[in-house]
């Protein structure tokens, strides 16, 4: 078949090659940057926190009146705790993983570092913190109870050791073993030595505490031994044996209650509860942007659908010509495909251009990745063939033009 012709007859519809040409240009643009930003969201909730989600939970309580003594009342409630039936490890913890509040600082390797080498996040454990957490000691060792203190309040008194994760080790010392190795918190201060090493523990932020580009920043989190409460404000992770969460969950919150009544036990939680909360955004946008690619796919069918059978339906006429010559219901449904493939390679093109524009903009306004080379080519490959599904329907109701619709207006 002559492609002259077909671009002949574009050439005189150029108000519809442009609309056309425009709107799959800017489908395939949203589309696929679309997509790449869902998938972004998709690998931030498959993310690991690092902890048994299944079998733990949060609880904090605040205490009144002139007499409540946090500390003891912490060492009281962890001795009933770790008693009860069902319960695997309890730790003092004033944040987790996703709860979206916590205490971060920088890490710098020597003292007279002026820049940090890496932000963290810092969690306040006692020896049983890796249990409660559910995390996986992959070096070193865990810390020992006589390396625990309390933190008094406003103190700027830091451990001299601490547990850090693994994507923090390799930011801080590459492929060289970390444990034995030292950090600084505060460069005026002591050096913090690490003895140990944990696969994973996320930070309290789900998308970390800067806009970096690294993926691994969630995951830069240290242990200290050390217990921490805001004033008369104290909490626990509980971690239960597989299975007994939900049990237990009701049976902490009534044995605190009765054991002081001079608090107010207040925030009681499962971490995958909280994960979900922490994620919910995540969700919400990778729906509405599903819904937007869905939408913008439909719109662009019916649009070409919709000019197809307005190009039919203005040269009937011709097409009977074509039929009375020798055309075959074949060749006339290969003019249509012919022609909105062309129409379609012009707006994927223009469309390429805007795809990688789009891009740039988020990438400068919004700290987002790079697009990956292949969502382009699958872009343009689906609405290749969305184009030729659409104009099918068109093609072959022209085929079924008869060839004495050429004589009737003579």
């Amino acid at each position: 078949m002559e492609i002259r012709p077909i671009v002949s007859t574009l050439l005189r519809s150029k108000v519809s090659l442009i609309l056309i040409g425009l709107q799959i240009a800017l489908t395939l643009a949203i589309v696929c940057n679309a997509l790449f930003i869902i998938s972004q969201r998709f690998a931030s909730m498959g993310r690991p926190s690092g902890m048994d989600e299944a079998n733990t939970f949060t609880v904090s309580s605040s205490g009144f009146g002139q007499h409540f003594d946090i500390a003891s009342v912490t060492q009281g409630d962890l001795a009933m705790l770790r008693s009860l039936p069902g319960v695997k490890a309890v730790t003092p913890a004033i944040s987790i993983p996703l709860s979206d509040s916590g205490w971060s600082e920088a890490l710098s390797l020597s003292a007279d570092q002026k820049t940090p080498t890496a932000p963290t996040a810092i969690y306040f454990v006692d020896e049983y913190g890796l249990d409660a957490f559910g995390t996986t000691l992959i070096a070193g060792r865990n810390f020992k109870p006589e390396e625990i203190t309390r933190r008094a309040p406003r103190s700027t008194q830091w451990p001299t050791e601490t547990i850090i994760t693994r994507a923090l080790a390799q930011k801080l010392f590459g492929d060289a073993n970390a444990v034995g190795k030292q950090v600084y918190i505060d460069v005026k201060g002591a050096p913090i030595n690490i003895i140990g090493v944990v696969d994973h523990l996320q930070m309290p932020w789900p998308h970390g505490v800067s806009r970096s580009a690294d993926p691994t920043i969630v995951d830069y989190s240290i242990l200290m031994p050390q217990v921490l409460s805001f004033g008369n404000r104290g909490g626990y992770l509980v971690r239960s044996e597989p299975g007994r969460r939900d049990e237990l969950m009701k049976t902490v919150e009534t044995k605190l209650g009765e054991s002081n009544r001079g608090r107010i036990i207040e925030d009681m939680d499962s971490v995958a509860h909280i994960r979900a909360l922490a994620y919910g955004q995540d969700r919400a946008m990778a729906l509405i942007l599903g819904g937007v690619i869905v939408a913008l796919l439909a719109i662009t069918a019916l649009g070409i659908v919709g000019m197809a059978s307005f190009w039919v339906g203005q040269r009937t006429k011709q097409i009977g010509t074509r039929r009375a010559l020798g055309a075959t219901r074949l060749d006339i449904v290969s003019y249509f495909l012919t022609e909105n493939f062309l129409m379609t390679t012009i707006g994927l093109a223009l469309g390429v251009v805007l795809t990688y524009a789009l891009n740039l903009w988020l990438m400068s306004n919004y700290h987002s990745p790079q697009l990956p080379w292949f969502y382009v080519p699958v872009g343009v490959v689906c609405l290749w063939t969305l184009g030729q599904l659409a104009v099918l329907g068109p093609a072959k109701r022209a085929s079924r033009v008869p060839p004495a619709v050429a004589t009737r207006s003579v």
